[in-house]
């Protein structure tokens, strides 16, 4: 197995890499804990009894030669014990931030694999593991609700313990005549809050998504300080854990961020924010500060341009975030159809974010959370038109029980496909997360040492909970 590194030596990820990793490590240990299970100490000793009468000659039979004990001793240390160092070596190396891991029920029937078959998926989506609150790492873990996919609230309850961090999609922050209004507060659902802090510790951050006139906003001093209120005064009223904060798509649109001196103010906003809400105390915690998350883009390009997100702009806010949620998904659009979110590109925004050098800063990689769709996208793919767009797990499953697709990996992109014709013979392309897609993006995740976020639970499958 060959393992590929950029310049940064942050390692790359190749199907096969990840794969082969998952299935030694899961047969192994899987292996190794059957073995303990079953075994007394009254069983072993009668094993190596047994081991050592065997050696000797027995009815008549003359013992392996010398030279065979040789050759095999040769294979087992070239073929076996060399492998297996060298595959525990590498986890020390990259995965010391792994917390356990455990065998789960998707792992035991052997689904996460890059050969599925459509049934599979339809028989086994909605058999998620009863232990539904362990996790199999240890980094930040932030997920999106959304009011309009309302089975990602259930999602939340049931698997509160396997999230840091929810993020329910209430909040808009908007321009009102001369001053500003913040929408969303009939989105909050207390009793549902309740329910989940009584099952975990998940901190509660609403997302807040920035729709003020920008050019107006981050001129006026008055208006900056009165959005910091607001927003810090919901926190305490409502008792969140603090914010996720959605502006810099938004300030891109309005072009704010070609202009150095508007987008110095962005910034300087973005901080005072944060500042504003690590100086008030958690409603639940006396002892620590409001949380702060803040949502960015991936740049489009080797070359960051001045209105993408950048390393500069990562150190300069790196002590007034405590998360920034990144957009790695979403790649491709109707207008250009094909995978959501392409590993070497994942790769590519994660080296122009963390820089090539051989000394990343692992405090600051923590801060970054991989964005990971639980959505898809069904493209229609005849003609020059174009169409189509995203979809949920739900409407996934519905496809794959119409049309019974055949489903390929794609190994350059990291995810599964399948095409079909519709009724008007039009030929779509469907483009949805599987386990081992999830699974690659988690390990990558891990090996670069910073957190995930994931939009959004109300759209993926039970199953998929299974790995986080």
């Amino acid at each position: 197995m060959e393992l590929h590194y950029t310049k940064s030596k942050s390692p790359v990820l190749s199907e096969n890499d990840v794969v082969s990793s998952l299935v030694l490590t899961t047969a192994v240990r899987s292996s190794m804990a059957r073995r303990r299970e079953r075994r007394s100490p009254a069983t072993e000793d009668s094993e190596r009894r047994k081991n050592r009468d065997e050696t000797k000659s027995r009815d008549g039979q003359v013992g392996e030669p010398e030279s065979d004990r040789r050759l095999i001793a040769i294979f087992v240390i070239f073929f076996i014990a060399i492998p297996a160092v060298s595959m525990v070596v590498y986890k020390v190396k990259f995965a010391d931030r792994v917390v356990v891991q455990t065998e789960s029920t998707i792992r035991h029937k052997g689904l996460v694999k890059t050969d599925i078959h459509f049934q599979e998926i339809l028989t086994e989506h909605s058999k998620a593991s009863e232990n539904s609150s362990t996790r199999h790492y240890d980094y930040p873990v932030l997920a999106y609700i959304t009011p309009w996919n309302s089975k990602g609230y259930d999602i939340a309850k049931t698997f509160n313990s396997k999230f840091t961090h929810l993020s329910p999609v209430w909040y808009d922050l908007k321009s009102q005549g001369n001053g500003l209004v913040l929408e969303g507060r009939h989105n909050a659902d207390k009793g549902w809050i309740q329910e989940l802090r009584s099952r975990g510790n998940a901190m509660i951050l609403p997302r807040v998504v920035l729709e003020a006139i920008p050019g107006e906003l981050l001129r006026k001093k008055k208006l900056r300080a009165k959005a910091i209120n607001l927003i810090v005064t919901e926190c305490k009223e409502l008792e969140y854990d603090g914010i996720v904060l959605e502006s810099w798509s938004r300030w891109a649109a309005y072009g704010v961020l070609h202009d150095p001196d508007m987008r110095k103010m962005a910034l300087q906003f973005v901080k005072q924010l944060g500042d504003a809400l690590h100086s008030t105390s958690s409603p639940r915690n006396n002892q620590q500060h409001m949380q702060f998350m803040y949502v960015v883009g991936p740049p489009r390009s080797e070359k960051l341009q001045m209105y993408d997100f950048g390393p500069e702009d990562l150190h300069f806010l790196k002590d007034s975030v405590d998360g920034f949620s990144l957009m790695t998904y979403d790649f491709s659009s109707s207008q250009n159809p094909g995978p959501n979110a392409p590993l070497k590109w994942i790769d590519l925004t994660l080296k122009l974010l963390l820089g090539s050098s051989n000394n990343i800063d692992t405090n600051l990689a923590r801060k970054v959370l991989l964005g990971i769709n639980f959505y898809g996208n069904d493209f229609v793919i005849s003609g020059d038109s174009g169409g189509g767009g995203a979809i949920t797990g739900r409407d996934y499953l519905s496809l794959l029980e119409k049309h019974k697709p055949a489903i390929h990996w794609d190994k350059e992109s990291g995810e599964h496909l399948f095409m079909y014709r519709d009724d008007k013979k039009m030929k779509h392309a469907v483009f949805y997360p599987t386990l081992i897609s999830i699974l690659v993006r988690l390990e990558n995740a891990r090996l670069w040492g910073i957190g995930i976020s994931i939009w959004e639970i109300g759209q993926g499958l039970d199953y998929f909970f299974d790995l986080l």
